[in-house]
C-alpha cells in the first residue's frame, strides 16, 4: 500500500505515526535525565539533555530542573557524551541562554539572551561541553529557576552575591549547535554525563528517558492500523 493511499484513508492516529516515521528518517533524538533522588555535595540535583542528530549536525538543549537551589554546586557546568557513530571531534557553531544575576536578598534580574561562553572539546571516546576553565567561568553555570515568590529563598552566598565570581548565571534552556563531520541522522547518543558546581569531578551519569505511554500508544496504534490495512488489502 502506498503512502498516498494511507494518507487518503488513514485516521489521525495513523497519520501522526506516519509523520513521526518521516521525521525520524531525517533526524534522531536522544534524551538523558538524572535519576530522581540524586544529590551532589548533599544537595539535590535534576537536569535533562536532549540531543538531535542530523547530517553533520548535533543540536543540544540542556535544562537545569532543580529550582530554588541552595548552592552553586547544584548548577550545571559540564555535559559529556558519546555518539553511536564514534565521533570525537566537532566545532561549536553557536550557543545561547538567558543571563541572570541573583542579588543578596534572593531577587534577581534577567539580562538578555547571550552566548553561553561554554566550550567544546574532545573527552576520551566522546565530546564535552563545559564552562569551567573558559574565559567566562566560573560565571555562566546553568542555574535552575527561582522558587516561591519568584525568589531564590534558599540561596547561600555562592549564588546570592551579585558581585561575586559566580554571577551572572545562565538560566532556562541552554542551546548548542555543533558541527560534527560524519554524523548521520540515525546516530544516537550512547551516554551522557552531567557535571555540577565550580570544581571538576562532581559528575552524575544520566539515564535515557523512555518515551511515555502516550507516545508509545500513538506510535503503536498508528503502526497497527497501517499493518491492518495492508493485511486487509492482501486478503
Amino acid at each position: 500500500m502506498s503512502i498516498r493511499t494511507l494518507i487518503s484513508k488513514g485516521t489521525p492516529v495513523a497519520l501522526a505515526a506516519m509523520l513521526w516515521l518521516a521525521t525520524s528518517a531525517e533526524a534522531s533524538t536522544s534524551t538523558y535525565v538524572i535519576p530522581g533522588g540524586t544529590t551532589v555535595g548533599g544537595q539535590p540535583v535534576s537536569a535533562t539533555a536532549t540531543f538531535v542528530t542530523s547530517t553533520n549536525d548535533l543540536q543540544i538543549t540542556l535544562t537545569n530542573l532543580q529550582n530554588n537551589p541552595t548552592s552553586v554546586i547544584q548548577n550545571l557546568s559540564d555535559l559529556a557524551f558519546t555518539l553511536s557513530t564514534g565521533q570525537t571531534v566537532g566545532s561549536l557553531l553557536s550557543s545561547s541562554a538567558l543571563e541572570r544575576t541573583v542579588k543578596d536578598n534572593g531577587t534577581f534580574t534577567n539580562g538578555s539572551t547571550v552566548s553561553t561562553g561554554w566550550q567544546l572539546e574532545t573527552s576520551g571516546s566522546g565530546l564535552r561541553l563545559h564552562v569551567l576553565g573558559t574565559p567566562i567561568g566560573p560565571a555562566h553555570t546553568l542555574i535552575g529557576d527561582s522558587g516561591a515568590g519568584n525568589l531564590y529563598s534558599n540561596a547561600n552566598g555562592s549564588i546570592a552575591n551579585e558581585n561575586g565570581p559566580h554571577n551572572p548565571f545562565i538560566t532556562g534552556t541552554a542551546t548548542f549547535d555543533i558541527q560534527i563531520i560524519g554524523l548521520i541522522a540515525s546516530s544516537l547518543v550512547n551516554s551522557a554525563t552531567f557535571s555540577f558546581g565550580t570544581t571538576e569531578g562532581a559528575n552524575v551519569p544520566g539515564v535515557p528517558r523512555v518515551p511515555g505511554p502516550a507516545t508509545l500508544l500513538l506510535l503503536g496504534s498508528g503502526l497497527g492500523i497501517i499493518g491492518f490495512r495492508g493485511w486487509r488489502r492482501r486478503q
